[in-house]
C-alpha cells in the first residue's frame, strides 16, 4: 500500500461533526491505517479532546469548514472549495465520507479535485425524506436534495446504505446513478468487546431513552406514554439521556419541566459515554418517528444485552427482531408504547431473555469489524471475500457469551 518513494498512501474520512470520527468511525480509520493508509480525519467543530484521541491513534484531525444544519448557499459554496482545496493539497488517494452535507460537497469536491477513489456512506435520509408525500418547504427541501445528490454523486465509485427503505429510495430519486454500486452495510457497527453484555439490575423495571431531546425521537410519544402508564397505576422509572437542542424541533422546555415535576421522567443530563447508564436499565426505548439509518444508540443498548422498544421507522424495526430481541411498536402511538412497556413490568425477566437474544444479534450482525470488513472489500482495501469476517482471534460465539 505505499507509492514508488515508499510513502504511504493517504485516506481521507470525511464527516459533518468532530465528535463523530471518534464515536462513530474511530474503528473504520484504524481498519484503514493498518491497511498501509495514511488517514486524514475531516470535520467541522473538532474539539480539543476529539483532536487528541484522533492524534493518540495516529491520525492527523483536518477542521473543515461546514454549516452543518444552514441552509445558506454561499456558506455551504465556501465549504465546497475549500474542501476543493483541502484535497488538492493533501492528494488523497481515498476519500470516504457520510452524512448529507460530506457525501454532496465532499464527493463533488473530491471528483473536481481528481481523488481516484471516491465512496459515500448513506447513514439516514433523514428529515427531507421523512413523508411519502411531502408538501410545502419539505417538499422544496426534498427536491434540493435529490438535485444536489444527483449533482454532486453522479462519479463516485460506489455507495453503501444501512437499511431497505434507504436503498428503495436512493434508487427511486437516483440520488447516484444506476451504474454505481449501492452496497448494503448494517449500519456504523458496534464494538462489542467495548459495549459488553452486563446483567439487568434487579427490582422495580428502568426504561433508558438515549438521544437529543426532540419530538422527532418520540419524546412525545414517550411522555404521553408515562402519563397512560401513571393512570393505570402501573410503577416503572423511565430515565432521559441526551442533550437539549435550540432547534425548532426540540421538544418543549415547560412541558419537559412539567414531567420532571410529575415524576414521569427522570433526565439524567447529556454524556460521551452512555455505558454506565445501559448497565443501570432494564429496558432501552427508542420511540423515534426520524429515517435514522440504523441507530447506533439501538447497537449500543444491544450489544449491552438490553431488550429494545423502538418504532417501525426505517432502519429501526429492521434492527431489531421483534419478539426476539425486542418489541417494535407503530409511530406516535403513545397507546401502544405504554402497552409495550406494560409487558416487560409485568414480566421483568423478559427482559433479561431478550437481552440475552439482543447481545447475540450485535455481536452476529453488527459487530464493527463486519461492518468495517464489508466496507474495506468493496473499496477495494482489502480483498473481497463473500463472508465478512472479524479479525483473526475473534469468535462471535465467544463475544456473545
Amino acid at each position: 500500500m505505499s507509492t514508488a518513494n515508499d510513502a504511504p498512501k493517504k485516506a481521507v474520512v470525511l464527516g459533518s461533526l468532530g465528535w463523530s470520527l471518534v464515536n462513530f468511525r474511530l474503528d473504520l480509520i484504524r481498519r484503514l491505517a493498518s491497511n498501509g493508509y495514511e488517514v486524514l480525519a475531516a470535520a467541522a467543530d473538532i474539539d480539543d479532546e476529539t483532536a487528541q484521541t484522533l492524534r493518540d491513534n495516529g491520525v492527523r484531525p483536518c477542521p473543515i469548514q461546514m454549516d452543518r444544519t444552514g441552509t445558506n448557499p454561499l456558506r455551504d459554496l465556501g465549504t465546497l472549495w475549500a474542501l476543493v482545496r483541502f484535497f488538492r493539497k493533501e492528494k488523497p488517494e481515498l476519500v470516504i465520507s457520510y452524512t448529507m452535507k460530506p457525501n454532496i460537497y465532499g464527493s463533488l469536491a473530491a471528483q473536481i479535485a481528481g481523488v481516484p477513489h471516491r465512496y459515500a456512506l448513506f447513514t439516514g435520509l433523514g428529515y427531507s425524506f421523512m413523508e411519502e408525500h411531502p408538501t410545502g418547504r419539505r417538499k422544496r427541501v426534498r427536491d434540493l436534495s435529490i438535485l444536489l445528490h444527483r449533482v454532486a454523486l453522479r462519479r463516485i465509485h460506489g455507495a453503501f446504505c444501512y437499511n431497505s427503505a434507504d436503498r428503495r429510495d436512493i434508487r427511486r430519486f437516483h440520488l447516484i446513478p444506476d451504474r454505481v454500486p449501492l452496497h448494503d452495510v448494517p449500519g456504523s457497527g458496534v464494538d462489542t468487546r467495548r459495549y459488553t453484555d452486563t446483567p439487568v439490575p434487579e427490582g422495580r423495571v428502568k426504561f433508558l431513552f438515549i438521544g437529543r431531546l426532540l419530538r422527532s425521537k418520540g419524546l412525545l410519544t414517550l411522555g404521553k406514554a408515562a402519563e397512560i402508564l401513571r393512570a393505570q397505576g402501573h410503577e416503572c422509572d423511565i430515565d432521559i439521556l441526551g442533550p437539549a437542542d435550540s432547534n425548532p424541533d426540540a421538544i418543549d422546555p415547560d412541558l419537559f419541566a412539567d414531567w420532571q415535576k410529575r415524576g414521569l421522567v427522570n433526565w439524567l443530563g447529556e454524556t460521551r459515554d452512555v455505558r454506565p447508564y445501559l448497565a443501570k436499565c432494564s429496558v432501552f426505548v427508542l420511540p423515534t418517528e426520524l429515517r435514522e439509518g440504523v441507530p447506533r444508540s439501538i447497537l449500543e443498548a444491544m450489544s449491552s444485552g438490553r431488550a429494545v422498544i423502538t418504532t417501525d421507522a426505517p432502519g429501526c424495526g429492521e434492527a431489531t427482531q421483534d419478539g426476539v430481541s425486542g418489541l417494535v411498536f407503530p409511530q406516535g402511538d403513545a397507546s401502544a408504547l405504554a402497552q409495550t412497556m406494560k409487558r416487560f413490568i409485568d414480566d421483568p425477566s423478559l427482559a433479561t431473555a431478550m437481552g440475552q437474544a439482543a447481545r447475540e444479534h450485535a455481536c452476529r450482525t453488527y459487530d464493527v469489524h463486519l461492518v468495517n470488513s464489508i466496507l474495506m472489500q468493496h473499496m477495494g482495501v482489502e480483498p473481497l471475500d463473500r463472508d465478512a469476517r472479524l479479525p483473526k482471534g475473534l469468535d462471535y460465539a465467544e463475544l456473545a457469551s
